[in-house]
């Protein structure tokens, strides 16, 4: 391609401003991808590109092994190229219009199983840092949220009378999450030794042992620390914890709206994930012990 059709390249992207670093970036990679791609065909303008010749780029790239997520983000990329061009006046149609990308299989969350959850947040500690991390853990594991949501937990969120949590999550949409027995008596504990660590105009629940609001990664590395002492031969981050929270509740309730709403999953087919562990779960039980499934 001329030198005509690089700007048009370079005035698409510089359009992006409101879009952050990464997606910029993610963008003008697969654009130049793209751009090889037509260099290669002997193509000369954007506006000769047509779906034929674009459903052979992404067809040949996902022989080449690239998933279908990926695939998607580049016909995202490219559609939205497109729309840039014909409202420029550069381009008479959009060639990603209609074309499907293969779907990328879903990954399952690993969880801990009850016996595993339970050996990890019983934490046998009385420094304020360990009661610190019990506390976290438990919640975690009690109510089922988000790294960020713990770590911007302040002590208003806190309910103790009827015992709930406020959080906000992903949207900054705020929720309202029951906290269980065992979770409140770490807390307790924890509140008590707070101030020890805390100075007196500290609004975070969790602090570090500078006394400031913990951050993300404290809370791994603590997790990863307890978890080897604690016997576990799996890597565990906190995400699990929330993971093993919303499996066990399936498990137990097959409630599948109440658990997206303590969740807070704007979508309940992102909850709908964990029918699928719960379905593991019943297949290793039926294979274990149906006599009909049991290898001879």
């Amino acid at each position: 391609m001329n030198e005509g059709e690089d700007k048009k390249l370079e005035g698409f992207l510089q359009s992006l401003a409101h879009l952050s670093v990464h997606t910029r970036k993610a963008y003008a990679r697969d654009l130049s991808a793209l751009q090889a791609f037509c260099a290669a065909q002997d193509i000369q303008s954007w506006a000769a590109l047509d779906g034929r010749l674009l459903r052979s780029y992404i067809a040949g790239r996902h022989r080449r092994g690239s998933s279908g997520r990926s695939l998607q983000r580049s016909l995202s990329a490219i559609r939205a190229f497109y729309r840039y061009l014909i409202e420029q006046g550069h381009a008479a149609g959009n060639p990603a219009t209609g074309i499907a990308t293969p779907k990328t299989p879903r990954k399952l969350p690993r969880t801990l199983d009850v016996d595993q959850a339970v050996q990890l947040v019983e934490l046998e500690a009385d420094d304020p840092l360990g009661l610190r991390d019990r506390a976290i853990l438990e919640l975690a594991y009690s109510s089922g949220l988000r790294l960020a949501e713990l770590v911007g937990l302040d002590l208003d969120s806190l309910d103790q009378a009827d015992a709930l949590v406020t959080v906000i999550g992903k949207g900054s949409k705020t929720r309202q999450v029951p906290v269980g027995r065992q979770a409140r008596a770490a807390l307790a504990a924890w509140l008590k030794v707070r101030g020890q660590l805390a100075p007196a105009d500290e609004t975070a629940v969790f602090v570090s042992r500078r006394g400031r609001r913990i951050s993300p990664r404290t809370i791994q590395q603590r997790l990863q620390q307890w978890a080897r002492r604690r016997g576990l031969d799996c890597h565990v981050h906190p995400h699990m914890l929330r993971h093993s929270f919303a499996s066990h509740m399936l498990e137990s309730s097959s409630d599948l709206r109440a658990v997206q709403e303590l969740l807070g999953h704007a979508d309940i087919s992102t909850t709908q994930v964990y029918t699928h562990l719960d379905f593991q779960h019943l297949a290793r039980v039926y294979d274990a012990a149906h006599p009909r499934a049991k290898k001879s």
